[in-house]
């Protein structure tokens, strides 16, 4: 769909409904950064809403929405309205939003979930709807569906990350906040969860309790030293290239499970400011390394 379609108008803040709302993220920073935009800049970007029992009914546009009403001298924004039918609105809300803000896994989940259980559609005809593959459609559901409900919350405060998560929709909901705890506690990289999770299917209650108390050393005693496998499409360059770029992918991934741990991740302004030139280097590398590989026409694309 052409989701610029519509014309826009003035429409008063009072009129506005927020019934899509528990779909997205609420993020009160961004919101407050818009209302300092808004009294700047004024609006630059007309809200969207659609039509629903002959109310307004907001799908993108949220942040303006808040801001709007937290300036409180503002009583109404521009507006454009879309006609569309309830599973069109729900994909409306990652439509809108895919070149901007990047939607979060768990707000794909929420559109998913409700596309499917509530709108009555296919896992294959919301992936249709939505652009995307019937296993993108799948693996969001299992993130609200396979998980069980303080791990789906952590998911929600960000303090797990969706790679993490969908680990552990491997696991029955009973063993996944052991899971989670151990990964917190040790630390440990993503292709140690995986093994991790690998040896607690189908094992019995001893081999369970050894694998959470000494991940490592089961992980040792099953696999011996990880070997990186060659690939046989790649060179031996593309090889020695695709080894190191997943020992950095690990780092990076362990750096970010131990952010999300509570209690561990709480950093001073003053570390903020001393690490922000190293993070800044680590980025610019990246993008040297992406540009040397692809050239210099490369573009960073959002793996499913």
């Amino acid at each position: 769909m052409e989701w610029n379609a519509g014309l826009a108008r003035p429409v008063a803040l009072a009129e506005l409904g927020e019934r899509y709302r528990h779909y997205r993220l609420g993020d009160p920073p961004a919101e407050a950064a818009m209302a300092g935009s808004l009294r700047r800049w004024g609006q630059l970007a007309p809200v969207v809403a659609c039509v629903r029992e002959q109310r307004l009914e907001v799908i993108d546009g949220f942040k303006r929405l808040v801001a709007a009403r937290q300036i409180g001298t503002w009583t109404s924004l521009s507006v454009r309205v879309l006609e569309v039918d309830e599973p069109t609105a729900k994909a409306a809300i990652l439509g809108l939003n895919r070149e901007q803000r990047p939607v979060r896994e768990l707000e794909e989940a929420w559109v998913v979930q409700g596309l499917v259980r509530d709108d009555g559609m296919t896992q294959i005809e919301a992936a249709s709807l939505l652009g995307r593959h019937k296993s993108w459609v799948c693996r969001r559901l299992a993130l609200l569906e396979k998980l069980s409900v303080a791990v789906k919350e952590d998911l929600r405060l960000g303090l797990v990350g969706p790679s993490l998560a969908r680990e552990l929709t491997r696991l029955p909901t009973g063993n996944q906040e052991a899971v989670l705890a151990l990964v917190r506690r040790e630390t440990l990289t993503a292709q140690q969860v995986n093994g991790v999770i690998d040896l607690l299917q189908g094992a019995s209650q001893e081999q369970a309790a050894f694998v959470l108390a000494r991940p490592r050393e089961a992980l040792a005693a099953v696999q011996g030293v990880p070997i990186a496998l060659r690939d046989p499409r790649l060179s031996r360059a593309g090889n020695w290239l695709a080894r190191h770029l997943t020992g950095a992918l690990e780092g990076l991934v362990r750096v970010e499970n131990w952010l999300r741990t509570p209690n561990e991740r709480e950093l001073h302004r003053q570390d903020r400011e001393l690490l922000q030139p190293l993070l800044a280097r680590v980025g610019d590398q990246a993008s040297v390394v992406a540009e040397l590989v692809l050239g210099p026409e490369c573009k960073r694309v959002r793996m499913p």
